[in-house]
């Protein structure tokens, strides 16, 4: 008889999940057993998107990248590689809404605009298929993903949506080509107007959070301002009261992108506001310069009130925020991350 061991999940809002964990069977495995989809995405320890911390229990954590989980703490686990060895509890990062019931939807859709912003950055739209019940529309929470399938080809990517959930059916992605990437090759070379791709999702964790009146700072690497830009135009749309700002990072001036999107916020929300930061910048660039993560330090040290803190893009630069804001004085629990890694 196969051995068996409880799993005790409890979400950030305090929902408690419990399921059975066969013998040499991942948490995440065993949470769809149950009918749980938790978030996650690549099943292969790599993303980051399973996260959970571990409270008590015996586990094994299988091979895994260590970029996908932040310093420090090594009860954090990726759900996805956790093998339970006995009984064991686990806190995930989000709330219960997160976790899907009746599995992820597939759409099917057709690309409507696919232009370039920088050298390496394009604009992709799609809309999506009417549903089988005649619309079409697109509806997610700020700060999600989907992953995007070429027909017929085993090439599979996952993007966070820059836009709001909709009744069109329009899904809009700032996408970097990667060298040699199957999908950047595909975006680079044969993706047209009217292509179609199927759509699985949405889906992800990371998102706004009530917190109060406190202000809400976004930072973003390259293009982890999708995410970040999905949620200040949510933001604008609902006409949040909670003061914003954006810093985006880049690394050179040719690389700065999003500032007529940002311009757009800025007009529609009274207290937004946004900077870009160069790291290498020429002489003549008369931004602000450096990393982001100086530029935190700095502003946290003469802001009045501690704000929120929510950091998209490459893994060091979203460790660098967690370390520089945690050294500044804010909670844990008001710094939300992802991280962006190479699909």
């Amino acid at each position: 008889m196969e051995e068996t061991w409880p799993v005790s999940l409890t979400t950030a809002d305090g929902e408690t999940l419990d399921i059975t964990c066969g013998n040499d069977q991942t948490v995440v495995d065993a949470a769809a057993d149950s009918g749980l989809w938790l978030p996650s995405l690549c099943r292969q320890g790599t993303c980051g998107s399973c996260r959970g911390t571990v409270k008590s229990g015996e586990y094994e954590l299988g091979t895994h990248n260590p970029d996908a989980l932040p310093p420090g703490n090594n009860r954090d686990v990726l759900l996805c590689r956790t093998v339970p060895r006995g009984p064991i509890t686990i806190d995930l990062p989000y709330s219960h809404d997160r976790i899907l019931l009746d599995g992820i939807r597939v759409h099917s859709g057709k690309i409507t605009e696919l232009s370039p912003v920088t050298r390496d950055v394009v604009r992709l739209v799609l809309h999506l298929d009417p549903s089988a019940e005649g619309t079409p529309g697109s509806q997610f929470d700020a700060g999600q993903f989907v992953q995007l399938e070429i027909p017929n080809r085993d090439v599979k990517r996952s993007y966070s949506m820059c836009n709001t959930g909709n009744w069109d059916g329009r899904l809009e992605f700032l996408i970097r080509l990667r060298p040699g990437g199957a999908f950047s090759s595909y975006l680079r070379d044969e993706a047209r107007a009217g292509h179609p791709l199927v759509v699985h999702g949405p889906q992800g964790a990371f998102g706004l959070h009530e917190t109060g009146l406190n202000p809400r700072w976004f930072i973003a690497g390259g293009t982890g301002l999708g995410p970040l830009l999905s949620m200040a135009r949510r933001m604008a749309e609902w006409q949040d009261p909670q003061p914003a700002r954006l810093l985006l990072g880049v690394n050179e001036e040719s690389d700065v992108f999003g500032t007529a999107d940002l311009d757009a916020i800025r007009d529609q929300l009274p207290d937004f506001a946004y900077d870009i930061c160069v790291w290498h910048p020429t002489p003549t660039w008369a931004g602000r310069h450096g990393t982001p993560a100086e530029i935190v330090r700095n502003d946290l040290r003469t802001t009045p009130a501690p704000p929120d803190i929510y950091v998209c893009g490459p893994p060091p630069l979203v460790d660098s925020i967690i370390e520089t804001a945690t050294a500044c004085g804010i909670a844990e629990n008001h710094i939300f991350f992802e991280r962006y890694l190479p699909n």
